[in-house]
């Protein structure tokens, strides 16, 4: 509390000082000064800026000399607002007392604080970061221009509760939160660039690559709040009191989120999924982009991007067409009419299966006869493709497509869609039906062999 009343009192003293000073013409003085300099800066600034074009003045130049750069044009009125103020506070002290351009000083020491935090925070990209470390490093050197810093860190110091042995202050807070911000997007950063570093390497694989961006990611950040909290002067064994309530919150709560980064691990690992592979898991189908710590972001065709939690790729079957090989076989299945030649009709389906484009001559699409219907006969083409990637149903698509053409040009038949039943009937209005409870009871058309036609009756 003594503490707190040395704030208020020095506080106090400045404001009555300050009110004090307001009754002197000087004070007016100095105001109109410093409101001529910002002006003055403001209005130069704004012209530098119309006349100057930062982006073809800096072409071909290093991307921190660039930043640099900007961010000097973008504190261009400040800079000149400071020199201002240094050339009148010199004039005023040639001219009379110091204690009269008290005020040019402290102006001139905030707005030169205020420049060299900007261009030092301006490296931070992170916007929301930037502006945190920019107003609290002013704040500081605010307080430490004004001599208000000392009593206020001993303010923040005084009041204080005591969890599990370990003393939480105000100012143990600040200085907690602030710092490991800090650290934690600059072992972000550092593990982005590594990252970056890892994929880019011809040598590793990209699972591996992957699951050692992940653990320099991991051991950084670990490092960056043994650092902070070492620094603030936290004793690490002090967290015990913490650290069993962080294992009955894994015990209860986190189950899943354990489970996932434990299979990401696996995934990462044993390389049964890696980054560019094709895959089907559930009802998904695409293309494996980013594997994170907790999920796995599956890309589509159709622009959409699932965010698959990384135990569904332990505990569910999944489909992973680029294992081994980036070879994929697809299939189409097509009908002929009975009075149609069936090896004409082979012959017309691998020439329509090689005229696309993504089918691979080799190994070479094959047609196989694989039934005689009750109406028709059933062939199956069999085709390889080496870009899954690129989709499944279009160049099946186009093989049905080219087939449609290249049978009707070889005079291949197509049965017309009908149930066997009533085709069967028109055809042998005269003849004997067969039981209605029956269906294998159908005869094959004349000139078929053996007896009743087993299987598929469509």
């Amino acid at each position: 509390m003594d503490d707190l009343q040395k704030v208020a009192s020095s506080i106090g003293e400045a404001l009555s000082a300050l009110g004090n000073e307001f009754t002197s013409v000087w004070l007016i003085v100095q105001l109109g000064l410093i409101l001529l300099a910002g002006v003055i800066g403001t209005l130069a600034a704004a012209l530098l800026r119309r006349r100057v074009d930062i982006v073809t003045f800096s072409m071909g130049w290093p991307p921190m000399l660039r930043l640099m750069i900007r961010l000097l044009l973008d504190n261009t009125g400040t800079i000149i607002a400071v020199l201002l103020l240094i050339i009148m506070r010199h004039g005023m002290l040639a001219l009379t007392w110091p204690s009269r351009s008290y005020l040019l000083g402290v102006a001139t020491s905030l707005a030169t604080a205020w420049v060299v935090i900007a261009l030092l925070a301006g490296m931070i990209r992170n916007q929301f970061l930037y502006r945190l470390v920019a107003v609290s490093a002013w704040a500081i050197a605010a307080l430490s221009i004004l001599g208000l810093l000392q009593p206020t860190t001993e303010a923040l110091d005084s009041v204080a509760v005591v969890v599990g042995g370990l003393r939480i202050t105000p100012l143990l807070a600040i200085k907690t939160t602030v710092l490991m911000m800090l650290t934690l997007w600059a072992a972000n950063a550092a593990s982005d660039f590594l990252d970056k570093r890892m994929q880019a390497s011809t040598d590793l694989t990209p699972s591996i690559a992957a699951l050692i961006g992940k653990l320099i990611r991991l051991l950084l950040i670990s490092f960056a709040i043994v650092i902070v909290l070492s620094t603030v002067g936290i004793d690490l064994s002090a967290l015990a009191f913490f650290s069993g309530a962080v294992g009955v919150g894994l015990g209860f709560g986190l189950q899943k989120i354990v489970s996932n980064l434990v299979s990401g691990i696996i995934l990462l690992a044993d390389k049964s999924i890696k980054p560019g592979d094709v895959i089907s898991v559930g009802d998904h189908f695409g293309r494996v982009g980013n594997m994170g710590a907790r999920y796995t972001s599956v890309d589509t065709r159709d622009g959409r991007e699932y965010l698959i939690p990384n135990e569904d790729f332990i505990t569910q079957r999944v489909a992973n067409w680029t294992y081994s090989s980036d070879l994929v076989r697809l299939f189409v299945k097509f009908n002929t009419t009975y009075d149609s030649d069936p090896r004409r009709a082979q012959t017309a389906a691998v020439d329509a299966a090689l005229s696309i484009e993504r089918v691979l001559k080799k190994p070479a699409p094959q047609c196989m006869l694989v039934e005689f219907g009750a109406t028709s006969i059933a062939f199956e083409l069999g085709f390889w493709i080496k870009d899954p990637a690129a989709g499944i149903t279009n160049v099946k698509s186009d093989v049905l497509l080219a087939l449609w053409d290249t049978l009707a040009q070889q005079g291949v038949k197509i049965p017309k869609p009908g149930p066997a039943r009533v085709i069967y009937e028109l055809a042998h209005e005269d003849e004997p039906q067969p039981p209605a409870d029956d269906p294998d009871s159908f005869p094959l058309p004349s000139g078929g062999e053996g007896g009743p036609a087993k299987g598929r009756t469509g």
